[in-house]
């Protein structure tokens, strides 16, 4: 298990998503529509203002208010506040609130990516990458067969490489897009 993982510019926040998978998986519902940096900080932001990551207390405290205190924690706070409750409970009610428990009881990665397709919000990208994540980062047999052929965040290894797979996705985003623009017109 690494000590740090290379998300965010904070070395307290790299630790706790390293250290507490609750934190982790909170990581991952909240990277949407905001930069890595930002929503890998959320767990640390959400730890500091509840006092807590423990799932069982997330899934009892209303969270709205906590993601709307300034800095938000994200750029929709309602939404991602219900995403992170909705998390806290499935963790709660499915794995005893213990959530490395998602990935620590598969023998295999289909039952792996079961239990992934089945946290609130995780979809086909989340679950590769954190499969990714799982896989190369945490050494995580089950989770080798979720890996992607092209680079996910379970790549970053340094402030560089964070820098370098952001520079990438922008690059890889920006011909996606031209391709699509060519393609309607």
């Amino acid at each position: 298990m690494p000590d740090r993982l290379h998300f965010t510019d904070s070395a307290e926040a790299n630790t706790l998503i390293a250290t507490d998978p609750m934190a982790l998986l909170i990581g991952f519902a909240l990277d949407q529509q905001v930069t890595v940096q930002k929503a890998f900080s959320g767990p640390l932001a959400i730890r500091d203002r509840v006092g807590t990551l423990d799932a069982a207390a997330l899934a009892a405290a209303d969270l709205e208010p906590v993601f709307r205190e300034r800095p938000a924690i994200h750029r929709f706070p309602g939404s991602m506040a219900r995403r992170v409750h909705d998390l806290a409970v499935h963790i709660r009610d499915h794995y005893d609130g213990d959530a490395a428990r998602v990935w620590t009881d598969p023998a295999d990665s289909s039952v792996l990516r079961t239990n992934l397709a089945g946290l609130p919000g995780f979809g086909e990208t989340k679950i590769k990458a954190l499969g990714a994540v799982l896989a190369k980062r945490f050494g995580v047999e089950a989770a080798q067969g979720l890996v992607p052929s092209h680079p996910t965040l379970g790549d970053v290894d340094s402030a560089q490489a964070l820098h370098d797979y952001q520079a990438a996705k922008r690059a890889h985003k920006a011909e996606w897009m031209k391709m699509k623009t060519g393609a309607g017109g």
